[in-house]
């Protein structure tokens, strides 16, 4: 598993070893001791699976109460994935990465607590999978508007964005509930 920073030293493109011949390919997209040598001693409890059509955007999500760390992959088509910093006080606070992750690529983000997360499809159909590292609590859930001008996300869209009744009614960041940023020891 190769490593690769980005401009937000907690948010990483995690890129497997690939062995393949004219059968196919294998890859491990997950193994626990790989992932602690790179720094990422952490348990899963969750696995999903969205399938979405072009342009749907999901996102800018975030639980408050059990906040839930993303391994995010795509197995069919191609997403741009986004986590934007919402820890008061980090050093990139309100700042975005973004990478674009396909079937092709089989690049993986790591996406820690502290980050909201969204995507857009880029393929005519995407299927993500993504594993977390707490459990789905609706009530803890939140949204930021996924066009707040103050973040200043450069979607790559096509055309309009197709979102869901609860990601078209985010809060700005401004007026966001927001996690506390305690710098590591």
């Amino acid at each position: 598993m190769r490593r690769i920073d980005t401009e937000i030293a907690e948010v990483m493109l995690l890129e497997p070893k690939v062995f393949g011949d004219e059968r196919g390919f294998f890859l491990e997209s997950y193994n626990a001791r790989t992932f602690a040598e790179i720094g990422l001693n952490r348990s899963f409890v969750q696995d999903n699976h969205s399938r979405s059509v072009r342009n749907v955007l999901r996102g800018l999500h975030y639980q408050l109460q059990q906040p839930q760390c993303k391994l995010v992959r795509v197995v069919a088509g191609a997403i741009w994935d986004v986590a934007v910093d919402i820890r008061r006080g980090s050093p990139t606070f309100g700042r975005h990465v973004a990478a674009e992750l396909t079937a092709e690529n089989r690049r993986m983000l790591w996406i820690p607590e502290g980050f909201a997360h969204g995507f857009v499809v880029l393929s005519d159909v995407a299927d993500v999978l993504y594993r977390v590292t707490d459990f789905y609590a609706p009530e803890c859930e939140r949204t930021i508007l996924w066009n707040d001008p103050e973040l200043a996300i450069p979607w790559p869209l096509r055309d309009k964005a197709i979102l869901s009744a609860r990601d078209s009614q985010g809060v700005p960041l401004r007026d966001a509930e927001l996690f506390g940023y305690h710098e590591e020891e």
